[in-house]
């Protein structure tokens, strides 16, 4: 994508625009805040809000100790089984799992703010410096931990705590994956994701070598070769193309390339945006490329997504989010072509009809201004090793994540199962980890 095609440009907003359009979307909790929502939890026995968290935190019992005073304690709870528990907090879909579960939510409509407590703990075991686990004695064996995301760092820090030796790749700059590359920017300020992978690492035993891609830097057979065990979280790097006639025009790219780019950004005023964006998809990340483009001073941000309202993936949570700062969300409308002179100028959209079919095209047409498109309809796996079995177009996996191959496990959005989610990919690359700890030490 060429940023100097005709209506992409930088400095739409004035820095203090852009400090108060990215700041915290959820203030923390200040103590006296944290105690008064902690009295609301009825610490149910049998907490429906632990079967519904992916990681089972056991969220009763560090709600009774923030409200006891015991901040830190609560934190290590939720730490034992969720180590990136202060990302979770703040990046989860809490209004679909947890609080969506909760007792208070069922009988008034307003959960207890578990998602905004869990942040209050983590954030205050952080800042004193404290990392609560220690390494068990040094087992000798080694394990090469591919993708420094959610899973993989999950998995590393779990294997670390049982005395193996981890070898961390990734093939970016800076390890965090999702969190440090594909997460809106109002969500994890101040350089969150790097304070939380910092923290992560003080566990002690794993060594972290960014700029090794798996098939470039590094093989799957040199690894075998070299580990006793690996563990793959590689995530998905490919995108799916939108099919459009016109698609290869200036103006249009990948939404994650463009929440990349932001949040690596040092100066966002420096950060061009489209006038007239239109985001092609309905899941998380169109809903973060949509906002921040508003949030930077697009004039016109609409969400094109070819489904009705009930099958977006992007929670109505996050839907009610975009709509409050100005998107405007368009159902059962699909791209047809994209028009413009080398650049993009217009997408013409056509409406869709679910029938007995399937997803019908209607024949009828609209067209939108547009000087800059994002794809964001879905990310494939890309460059999966030889040998491993697939299933569909992920890793295939059993429960414990092992794969096809011998010494090989796989965890996060590359592995089948699941719902990507980053709480998600926590718990795959935890619960790997223990199988490959048994595994190792048999």
């Amino acid at each position: 994508m060429d940023a100097r095609a005709p209506g992409i440009s930088p400095g739409r907003i004035t820095e203090e625009d852009i400090a108060r359009n990215f700041s915290d979307l959820h203030p923390p909790f200040a103590p006296h805040e944290a105690a008064v929502a902690a009295d609301r939890c009825y610490f149910c026995y049998d907490a429906p809000c632990i079967t519904a968290c992916p990681t089972a935190i056991d969220i009763p019992l560090f709600i009774r100790q923030i409200q006891a005073g015991h901040s830190e304690n609560a934190a290590e709870t939720i730490l034992d089984a969720n180590i990136l528990g202060g990302m979770c907090a703040r990046v989860c879909p809490t209004e679909e799992l947890c609080e969506e579960a909760c007792v208070r939510e069922m009988a008034e409509g307003k959960p207890v703010e578990i998602g905004r407590l869990q942040r209050y703990a983590t954030d205050t075991l952080m800042a004193s410096g404290k990392h609560p686990f220690t390494r068990a004695p040094a087992t000798g064996k080694s394990v090469a931990v591919v993708g420094a995301g959610p899973a993989g760092l999950a998995c590393a820090h779990r294997l670390a705590m049982h005395g193996h030796d981890v070898t961390l790749y990734d093939a970016k700059p800076q390890p965090g994956g999702l969190n440090e590359y594909g997460i809106a920017a109002y969500k994890t300020p101040n350089d969150f994701a790097q304070e939380e992978v910092d923290w992560l690492l003080q566990i002690g035993g794993i060594t972290l070598k960014t700029e090794h891609a798996l098939g470039q830097q590094i093989t799957l057979d040199a690894l075998r070769d070299s580990h006793d065990a690996v563990f793959l979280g590689i995530g998905l790097s490919g995108v799916n193309a939108l099919r459009a006639e016109g698609e290869d025009k200036d103006g249009l790219r990948d939404a994650v390339d463009f929440i990349a780019d932001l949040r690596q950004a040092d100066d966002l005023t420096r950060l061009p945006v489209g006038r007239n964006v239109v985001v092609i998809g309905g899941g998380m990340t169109a809903v973060d490329a949509a906002v921040q483009s508003k949030l930077l001073g697009a004039e016109t941000v609409t969400i094109a997504y070819r489904r009705d309202q009930s099958r977006m993936s992007a929670s109505r949570y996050e839907q009610d989010l975009a709509a409050s700062k100005g998107v405007r969300l368009m159902f059962n409308v699909q791209p047809k072509a994209i028009h413009g002179n080398g650049a993009v100028r217009e997408i013409e959209l056509e409406y869709t009809a679910q029938t007995e079919a399937g997803l019908t095209p209607t024949g009828e047409i609209l067209r939108l201004a547009a000087d800059q498109i994002f794809r964001a309809i879905g990310q494939r796996l890309d460059g999966a090793p030889n040998g491993l079995t697939l299933d569909g177009s992920k890793i295939a996996v059993d429960a414990a994540g092992r794969t096809s191959l011998d010494g090989v496990w796989a965890g996060g959005d590359c592995a089948a199962g699941g719902n990507d989610l980053t709480v998600t990919a926590v718990a795959e690359g935890r619960d790997a980890a223990e199988s490959i700890h048994v595994a190792l030490t048999a």
